[in-house]
Order: C-alpha cells, then structure tokens, then sequence
C-alpha cells in the first residue's frame, strides 16, 4: 500500500532554527514525520499560501535529504484568514474533494502537528465525515521541547480525537445527507413513510459500518437495487474502494458453489482446467451480494463464515488459504430463522449477518409509491429508447386506477410494474401511451387473463406463474412449456411431498424400471424453471 501524508505547512515551527546548519538541532515537524521509520511516508501534500513558497522550498530540500523517497507536492489552498472558521473549512472541503486523495491501495494520514488551530480542526472534521478517509497522526519533540532536542526527529501517534460537533456546519452535513437518501432510493421522490424511515437507518449505517448487511422481503421488492446502491454511496463516501460483486446464490449448488465463491485451483475437480479466483476474491476491498442466501448449500455456508470473520478462505484444491478483505450484503425472500430450525441454515452464520437487518416492503404495501416509480421507470426507458414516451390524461387516470385498486396484489412487486411498463411503451405508437394500451396490458396481467388449465389437477392461473416465473415468464417460455410446467405445478399444489407428486407425474414410466428416483427427475424438471417444490407450495 501507499503511503500519503497531507500536512499543512508550519510557517513557524517548521522555519525553526533558520536556513543555517542549527536547524538540524531542532525538532521541526514536517521534518520528523518524514523519518519515522514506523511511518514511511511515499507522498507528502503540503498545504501552503503562494506567499510561503520559499519556506516550502527549503522543507522540501530538507526532506530530500533525510527521506529521498518521499516525494513532496505543494498544494496552494490561499487563506486570508486562518483563523477564520468559515473560509478555512470551505476551502478545505473543496480540496478535500481533490481525486488525489481517493486512489486505490493507498493509506492516508492527517497531520495535525502545524497550521493553526482552526485548520487543525477543519481537518479533524473532514476526516470525522470521511470527505477526507485518512488517520489522524500527531508529531511532537522527544523530550518534550523544540530547541536542541536530541533527537530532533522526535515521535509520532496515530490518534482518535472525540470531536464537538458545529452548528454551523449542521445545515451543510444535512443537505449532504439528503443527497445520500435520495441516492440511495434512486432519486426517487417516495412517499411512504414507514420506507422513507427505514432508508434513513441504512444511510447511517452504510457510512459508518462495515458489518454485514441483511436485506428481506418478496421476490422483486428491490433488495439487488438498494444493495448495489449501498455500494455506490459507501464508495463515494470512502468506505470501500473495490468492485461490486452480485451472485445469486439460488443459481449454485454443491461444489459450484464453493468454486464460485471461493475460487479452485486447477484439477480441483473435474472440469477444472484453470486456476479461477472466486466472487470473494473478487470483491477484494469492495462488496459482495449474495442475494438468495437462504438457498447456499450448508458445506458453503460454514466456509462463507469463518470467510466473513477472518477474512480468509481456502480455494478448492490449494494448499493455503487466501485473504479478501470484503464487506458483505445479503439478500433473502425466506425466513432464514424458520430454515434454522429445519436445519436448512446455519444458526452461527445467520447470528453473523443479522447483525444489520432491514425488510423491504413489496409494491403492494407502497401503493403511494406506484406513481413515482411510474414516472421514474418511465424516464428510464425513454432515456434508453432515445424517444420521449408519455401517458394521454386518461391512459394515465386508467393504469393508476388499476394500480391503486385494493384487488391488485402486485405479487411480483417492482418487476411487474416495470415489466409492465416497458411493455406500454414498446407498444405506444409516436411516444404515447393511449387509454387502448393500457386496457390491453391491464387485461394482459390481470389475475385470471392468463390461466392454463391442468388436466385432472385443478387449475394454475396467470397470477401464480407470474408469482413463481416472474411477471416477464410470457416472453421467456414457449406456450408448449407453459402449458407443461403449470400442470406439473398443479399436480405438486395438490400433493403433500415431492415424492408424492413425482409418483404421479411419473407413474408410467416407473413401472418400466427397476430402479428410480422419481423426486430427483422432478427437482430437475422444476430446476430448469429456477423453481423448487416448496415455492409451488408456498
């Protein structure tokens, strides 16, 4: 990692002893930070008037021949007044927003040893709402006095300062704080009150914590969204400076599940050809979401939390483990305490990222939040389209009636409404979406416009495919799999177990073998749908 300081220039305590040999028989701070040997310093950003330039020249000479590697860059930030409260913390928040000062693999420190108070504290400050993510150091002499010290280069601390908070600055912080808010919900102007409440409580905890985040709440409620924003917001503010990494864990079973996440090394398995880094090696120093937590096997999840807490892993097939330093969001539509005590989840690791817990309401408990989801959704596909696409007075009063009725229970959340959404506007001719469109697509998605009758098994209508398949199952199926899949899913509703199902889907069949495994034949069948026997029963 590199090394930066940021320092102010001392004008006075570090012009101690002059240009002449006895300043070498003096403790000057910006001299001494640069030859602790406990604190190599690779860049020092020294922050002066234009008017102290010779001063500068001199340290800067200095340094050189003490600390050779240490390159030294002078930073003008002009004060008139460095007593002056208000124009040192706005012209030092507006340097503190300089790219230099938010790279990748580097370490930075304040030094708090010079300048004047105010511009110690100004410091203090942006460090504290980590504009500026660095560590406070403090230089002092050895003994305790500048002149004739015996060791001029005296000591160093990393310290940890409990700061008084300003008024003055309160009105600043909150602005910024309701820009945060309004980035995590997209810009989104939501009107729900009970969400508004809990996005607040995941703003102040996405700055100031790097624990584990647990995300519930129904399939398309928006968890892979606000994950991926928490990550935007934590990497602006300087907690991370990794990589997003997003898996669904529904999608990973056995050992492709440990190679996917923790990586393998070549001939690990069959079929590994290569080396392959895992989604936690990835997500080194940034995020990893495992959205669908609930469905990772039990081997995985035991190595997913000695991986959470040391922060290490063991690829499959090496010899050592390997480090990854990510933070961890999590995302489930289960109850993961039921599954505990079926045996399904692991207690300790539920009790390790439960730690921060929030439960996203679904569409339907945030009926105010259609209209502005509408408009935002809206924007987008006419941003993508690159054609303007607009509601007539009464197309809009006829979807927001749909929408808002009691009766329309959304089951598949913000996917359905923007899924139909994209459909209006494909279909709105010259960017406007007519009272007819909307009436076809009500009528397409409303419960009952699609059911599919199974033979001798009752009946699977068009809300539940859309609740198991999700609401955009009509262009991802063919009508032939569909009319399959949804006597099969009838079937499985009207028995008690898999293995009662998969005896009378199977019944003919079986009698041509000696052996079977009709249960396994059905979870395979249901698995190229991503569905399994308990979500049809659910």
């Amino acid at each position: 990692m590199k090394t930066t300081a940021i320092s102010v220039l001392g004008t006075q305590k570090d012009a101690h002893g002059g240009a002449g040999p006895a300043r070498w028989d003096t403790w000057r701070p910006t001299i001494g930070l640069v030859q602790q040997e406990s604190l190599p310093i690779d860049e020092l950003h020294l922050i002066l008037n234009k008017e102290f330039m010779p001063l500068a020249e001199r340290v800067k000479a200095d340094i050189k021949s003490v600390s050779p590697e240490t390159k030294v860059v002078f930073d003008i930030v002009q004060l008139k007044d460095p007593w002056d409260f208000e124009e040192v913390y706005g012209k030092f928040y507006d340097y503190a927003k300089s790219p230099c000062f938010h790279k990748e693999k580097t370490d930075y420190y304040i030094h708090i040893s010079t300048g004047s108070h105010v511009e110690q504290i100004c410091l203090f400050l942006l460090a504290e709402s980590r504009h500026l993510a660095a560590k406070l150091v403090q230089t002092s002499p050895k003994e305790g006095h500048v002149r004739h010290s015996h060791d001029p280069k005296g000591t160093i601390n990393v310290i940890d300062l409990d700061l008084s908070r300003y008024d003055k600055l309160a009105k600043r912080f909150e602005l910024e704080r309701q820009d945060d808010l309004s980035f995590l919900k997209r810009g989104i102007d939501t009107k729900n009150a009970a969400f508004n409440k809990l996005i607040e409580t995941i703003e102040r905890v996405a700055v100031r914590s790097s624990s584990p985040i647990l995300l519930t709440g129904p399939t398309g409620a928006g968890k892979s969204q606000l994950a991926e924003q928490i990550y935007l917001l934590k990497k602006q503010s300087g907690k991370v400076k990794g990589t997003f990494v997003a898996v669904n864990c529904a999608t990973l079973g056995g050992d492709l599940a440990k190679s996917a996440l923790f990586g393998h090394k070549k001939g690990a398995y069959s079929g590994a050809g290569a080396d392959h880094d895992g989604f936690l090696k990835e997500a080194d120093g940034g995020i990893v979401f495992l959205d669908e937590i609930g469905e990772l096997p039990l081997e995985a999840q035991a190595m997913l939390l000695k991986a959470i807490e040391e922060k290490c892993f063991r690829p499959l097939g090496a010899a050592k483990d390997e480090h990854s330093d990510f933070q961890l969001i999590c995302g489930t539509n289960r109850d993961l305490a039921l599954d505990v005590a079926d045996k399904r989840f692991r207690a300790d690791l539920l009790s390790r990222i439960n730690l921060w817990s929030f439960s996203l309401p679904g569409l339907a408990e945030r009926r105010e939040d259609i209209e502005p989801n509408l408009a935002y959704e809206l924007a987008r596909f006419s941003e993508k389209s690159g054609k303007h696409i607009s509601f007539s007075k009464e197309a809009r009063k006829r979807f927001m009636d749909f929408a808002l009725a009691p009766s329309n229970s959304w089951p598949g959340n913000f996917r359905d409404l923007n899924a139909m959404i994209v459909r209006m506007a494909t279909l709105s001719d010259g960017g406007r979406i007519t009272e007819d469109v909307v009436a076809d697509e009500i009528a397409r998605s409303s419960p009952g416009a699609q059911a599919v009758t199974a033979p001798s098994a009752g009946a699977i209508d068009g809300q539940t495919l859309s609740a198991l398949l999700g609401s955009d199952y009509a262009v991802r199926f063919d009508d032939f799999d569909l009319v399959q899949f949804a006597h099969v899913a009838a079937v499985c509703c009207a028995s008690d177990s898999a293995a009662d199902a998969a005896k009378k889907l199977f019944a003919v069949s079986r009698m041509a073998k000696k052996s079977n495994n009709d249960s396994d034949r059905l979870t395979k069948y249901l698995s190229r749908f991503g569905v399994k026997f308990k979500d049809i029963k659910q």
